[in-house]
């Protein structure tokens, strides 16, 4: 049976190590195992693929709650499909409006550039043309704030 030390999980999982500590401290994972004369920990394969999907949810914005609602919807396996599936949708809803709203930020920023270019080059036509474009980039951010 391999085993696996925090330093070995850490590289492994890209968390950190006190991010270790604190999932197994907030009951994420483990108990871990100790070593039984350093008391060090000793991370089974089985932890390693826990952390490494829960390093996932973490890259995504997913909070602790809902890693603890995963995996205990995980432990139920098919009975509870639905309510993972609609957790995961849940979350992908909010990645799917974080990326609306940089769009937005984005389209305002390119449309301030192109105005200053206009301008830059002394385009009175196409700063004009900028600048009806730039208020409806403005009206989409007002619903960001």
């Amino acid at each position: 049976m391999t085993v696996f030390t925090i330093q070995e999980v850490a590289r492994r999982s890209g968390l950190s190590e006190p991010t270790l500590r604190y999932y197994e401290d907030v009951g994420l994972i483990g108990p871990i195992d100790r070593d039984a004369q350093s008391g060090h920990r000793r991370y089974q394969n089985a932890d390693v693929d826990t952390l490494e999907a829960l390093a996932c949810l973490r890259a995504v914005g997913v909070g602790i709650g809902d890693m603890r609602t995963y995996l205990a919807n995980r432990a139920r396996g098919r009975e509870a499909a639905g309510e993972q599936r609609d957790l995961l949708l849940r979350h992908a809803e909010r990645i799917e409006a974080e990326i609306a709203a940089q769009q937005a930020r984005l389209r305002y920023l390119r449309e301030k550039a192109a105005l200053w270019d206009a301008r830059d080059r002394g385009d009175e036509a196409a700063e004009a043309a900028t600048i009806e474009r730039l208020v409806d980039v403005v009206d989409g951010l007002g619903a960001l704030r």
